[in-house]
């Protein structure tokens, strides 16, 4: 049991260190941030979706922007697209795939933002909401993990973890990274 735990925490350190060896990660993660600030500034919010344990992530995300992080103040608008009820009448009505991008459809707006999670960066229903946030003037931030992948390319800003053999490696980072967008939009809005 030691030493799968000793393991287990070796894999994570070094899939972060991996992670900040990329030169470009720290920007990358600055534009994603401010790109959510802006849009809340100017009176827009953040629509968040992932599968899964993404969908916890982005759940989680939503949840602290509109309840708090570390310090209180304002709520600010953000929704994480994960109403079982909403979700099994589209799957069931028209398909799982549709269940992000209707809801973009109906609820999105020219200069909101939606935080599309994928571990894979394949997930057919988070393509399609990426897709569809575009058509209603929405900026698009990835979560995903780095290679070749279709999220990666229709996104406005892709925040790639490393690949790694599990997709566990690859939510730790992006529950760091949620975190640290959270606090930095806080700074970007003036509440730290």
């Amino acid at each position: 049991m030691k030493e799968l735990i000793e393991t287990t925490l070796e894999e994570a350190r070094q899939t972060l260190e991996s992670f900040l060896e990329e030169t470009t990660t720290v920007g990358i993660i600055s534009q994603a941030a401010s790109t959510c600030a802006e849009a809340l500034k100017a009176g827009n919010k953040i629509i968040s979706c992932g599968n899964g344990g993404s969908l916890c992530d982005a759940t989680h995300f939503a949840e602290e922007l509109t309840g708090r992080y570390r310090n209180n103040r304002i709520p600010l608008p953000a929704i994480a697209i994960n109403d079982p009820a909403y979700m099994t009448c589209v799957g069931n009505d028209f398909s799982f795939n549709e269940i992000f991008s209707r809801y973009v459809e109906a609820m999105g707006c020219k200069g909101d933002v939606l935080l599309a999670i994928s571990t894979s960066g394949h997930s057919e229903n988070i393509l399609k909401a990426a897709v569809q946030a575009h058509n209603n003037g929405m900026k698009v931030i990835a979560l995903t993990s780095k290679g070749e992948n279709e999220l990666s390319r229709l996104a406005d800003i892709a925040v790639c973890a490393p690949r790694a053999a599990h997709s566990d490696r690859i939510q730790e980072i992006h529950i760091k990274v949620i975190h640290i967008l959270i606090q930095a939009i806080e700074a970007e809005l003036g509440f730290e």
